[in-house]
């Protein structure tokens, strides 16, 4: 595993970070395995985002030099002397950020490094970034960028065919698209110490991720957690070799919410640092966002008003990381009135 030579100190608003008591990892749920080779993958893919929107791919093609030579250049550019990194923030939402999540009040023990994952769009922020690092990390972004993709292709082509999406490219397309609204985060969560009362840091707090689909991938430091359909919150064991992908909010609402938003966050290790790097997928952002009418047919049937991709991404960078951002696109039942007699 591949460490930070030095702790980094993160020094803003660190007494507003919130703590939890650390979660066990609960015996009684088993994060979903699909291995992308083997011919029931697409059903199993499908009963993952039924149950957990979210599950672990294996077996998915991108080669792991690749994995590894990303994560590298990561630790390279965190362990930057601040100034340097600072250059390249604060994130528009494009750039390097510490600390604050979002402009709404969020703050997390973290630092990190987003990128515009589409080359047909250009981001001044992401440009800084680069800027500040060796051509070899835009090229290692690059490299990665292009067989991950191939992975969120695959996976959403997987889930038409098992639902019966005519053609097999509609959901694949939005991110093929050279307008997606494609992004890159590269997070770094240095080791915390142990709060008193054995309560830990939050490094990035509960939320949803509104675009299609994300695939992460991290080093093999712990801290990810997902909540499961009871309320109760579930430890993800870390594994380098792996992708772990989660439905968004834009796949909830395309499947009328037969596929669930997985909401998730990230507890900083009292140990060692984690660097995680995540694709998220997104349309364009003139893209209308809609149950499908091959799964819905009936507008009546309908639980989610239409909407642009522009429309939701803006209305969730409104909003608080925690807040369920689809309230407001959900429809409202229709009152049906009786007659007292």
């Amino acid at each position: 595993m591949v460490v930070l030579p030095q702790p980094v100190t993160l020094d803003n608003h660190i007494s507003l970070i919130p703590t939890y008591k650390p979660v066990p990892v609960l015996t009684s749920h088993s994060i979903p395995v699909v291995n992308l080779t083997d011919p029931e993958a697409k059903t199993r893919i499908v009963k993952a985002c039924e149950e957990f929107g979210f599950f672990k791919v294996a077996n998915h093609g991108v080669r792991p030099e690749l994995m590894t030579r990303l994560e590298q250049e990561a630790i390279g550019f965190f362990a930057l002397p601040q100034s340097l990194k600072n250059r390249a923030g604060p994130p528009e939402p494009y750039g390097y950020g510490n600390k604050r999540i979002g402009p709404n009040g969020d703050v997390g023990w973290i630092e990190y490094i987003l990128l515009n994952a589409n080359p047909q769009l250009s981001s001044p922020k992401t440009s800084a970034v680069f800027r500040q690092t060796p051509q070899i990390f835009r090229e290692a972004v690059e490299e990665y960028m292009k067989e991950i993709k191939e992975v969120s292709y695959k996976v959403l082509e997987m889930v038409a065919e098992e639902l019966g999406i005519e053609p097999r490219d509609t959901l694949s397309k939005m991110l093929r698209d050279e307008k997606s609204d494609s992004c890159l985060r590269l997070n770094h969560y240095p080791a915390a110490e142990e709060e008193a009362e054995k309560m830990v840091k939050v490094g990035f707090g509960e939320h949803t991720d509104p675009q299609i689909i994300s695939v992460l991938r991290s080093n093999n430091t712990a801290g990810l957690q997902i909540c499961v359909k009871d309320g109760s919150w579930v430890a993800v064991p870390p594994d380098h070799s792996s992708f772990f992908i989660n439905v968004g909010d834009a796949l909830q609402v395309m499947t009328n919410g037969r596929f669930k938003s997985v909401k998730h966050r990230v507890l900083a290790d009292t140990r060692r640092s984690r660097i995680s790097m995540i694709y998220f997928g997104g349309p364009p952002l003139s893209e209308k966002i809609a149950p499908l009418p091959c799964l819905v047919p009936e507008q009546d049937d309908w639980l989610y008003k239409e909407f642009t991709w522009s429309q939701y991404k803006s209305s969730a960078y409104k909003s608080k990381l925690g807040d369920y951002r689809l309230g407001v696109f959900e429809k409202q039942p229709l009152l049906t009135h009786k007659t007292i007699v």
